[in-house]
């Protein structure tokens, strides 16, 4: 790979932005500096002042690959991934069949160092009786556990307590957690069964409520505190749940939460114009709910953001309530979310890079990756705040072919993405070429 000079950047990077030139030599950044001279040959690439971060580092993400694969494949929402600019993505176990082996872990990287346009770790799946396959976890190899408590079926469901225990207790990674809780679920869609009619999707979060979600949240906080185990609560949707985690830096918590972006975005308002489109788990809440996850932002109860991304396809999604199933595409419009979150002045620049780059780079140990420094991968992402981006389901690259954000006019625009220094968008079109990828490796 021959160098590349990045001119005249507005590099958003630890809390400031500045101007300066980068340079990429072969995967790494090799100089950051005012002014750079091109050298003999090199690739100039003039910016004229438009944005660059680090490439997004999305920890939540469900590819469909081994088994669902008529949803989506590692190959195509890999390459939706890149072009919304996320340059590193972590996993989720529930494919077909569960990743709730070491033999199965290893054979989704297998399949991503043939596939995968971004970099990549996956999760092992968390089962009532795999603790043996938990303990064999390589901490600078595994990016984490995933503990699906009461909110998942067949062998990922974990809910007994000595399971739960000792999972807590033996994990050598990172434990991921899914918290809601079953029986007050049940008894919620009980309720609503008596009165003789079927639920809509307008209830889907008067089923899946609040008190379903802190219970089981409260739950996991309270084993990891009496465990001391490194854990990290995804996708939080409520306002009560904000009060189990604390505020300040990443760095001092052994406990931590995740917002999604659509949970940041979307309403349960958004229902009777969008219906099973944006059915997930956890549900879709509240303007309050909203509001408050995007002021713990601000006070960094929250300290990471991410997707959550999980196809299906339109015809899926065209069933009733009952079985339609949960989850929606978001990895190419994510970063586009959040920036218009910023034009609006709910987030700054600043505060978007450190919930997306930095600290998942920092609370999962992930070796020179999530900032902006000489010798650092070049996982790099353009952003032009000036240029909008019209979606269309059309223009989704999502292998379901279809995008809840269809006729929305987003304020910004991915201009380029390059993960370890080669470019892999170019604002129109991915660019195929050797595939840059790498497994993401941990400090452990």
């Amino acid at each position: 790979m021959k160098s590349t000079l990045i001119k005249h950047a507005r590099i958003v990077n630890e809390g400031r932005t500045t101007e300066a030139d980068v340079r990429l030599d072969g995967q790494r950044i090799s100089q950051i500096a005012s002014e750079l001279v091109a050298q003999p040959n090199e690739q100039i690439i003039e910016v004229d002042g438009q944005y660059l971060l680090p490439g997004m580092i999305d920890d939540q993400v469900h590819f469909r690959e081994p088994g669902l694969t008529h949803k989506g494949t590692i190959a195509s929402e890999s390459r939706a991934a890149v072009a919304g600019g996320i340059t590193s993505y972590m996993e989720m176990p529930n494919v077909n069949p569960a990743t709730t082996t070491i033999e199965a872990l290893e054979s989704k990287f297998d399949i991503s160092a043939k596939s995968s346009m971004a970099n990549y770790s996956f999760y092992l799946g968390a089962t009532e009786d795999n603790l043996e396959q938990i303990k064999r976890l390589n901490p600078q190899q595994h990016c984490g556990v995933k503990v699906f408590m009461g909110a998942s079926t067949g062998s990922l469901l974990v809910e007994k307590p000595e399971a739960l225990d000792a999972i807590f207790r033996d994990s050598p990674t990172l434990i991921v957690t899914h918290c809601e809780k079953g029986p007050i679920m049940d008894k919620n869609l009980a309720d609503i069964l008596a009165t003789g009619k079927q639920p809509d999707i307008t209830q889907h979060p008067i089923i899946r409520d609040v008190e379903a979600c802190y219970a089981s949240s409260s739950y996991a906080v309270g084993l990891a505190k009496q465990f001391q185990s490194q854990l990290h609560v995804l996708h939080i949707t409520t306002e009560k749940e904000l009060s189990l985690f604390e505020a300040g830096s990443i760095e001092t918590k052994n406990i931590t939460a995740e917002a999604c972006v659509h949970h940041l975005w979307f309403t349960q308002d958004d229902y009777p114009r969008l219906g099973n489109l944006i059915k997930c788990n956890p549900a879709i809440k509240s303007v309050t709910d909203r509001d408050a996850l995007i002021q713990a932002l601000h006070t960094n109860q929250i300290d990471i953001v991410a997707t959550d991304h999980a196809p299906h396809t339109w015809e899926e999604k065209q069933q009733d309530y009952s079985n339609a199933p949960a989850g929606l595409p978001l990895v190419q419009h994510a970063l586009l979310t959040l920036l218009d979150h910023v034009s609006h002045g709910r987030l700054s620049l600043e505060q978007v890079v450190e919930k997306i780059c930095h600290n998942p780079a920092k609370r999962y140990g992930i070796v020179d990756r999530g900032f902006i420094r000489e010798g650092y991968f070049a996982d790099l992402v353009l952003v032009d705040t000036a240029q909008d981006t019209k979606v269309t389901h059309d223009n989704s690259l999502y292998h379901c072919g279809w995008t809840p954000f269809a006729g929305h006019q987003f304020s910004a625009r991915i201009k380029s993405t390059w993960v370890n220094g080669q470019q892999v968008f170019d604002g129109y079109r991915i660019i195929e070429q050797a595939l840059p990828s790498q497994r993401l490796a941990f400090t452990g």
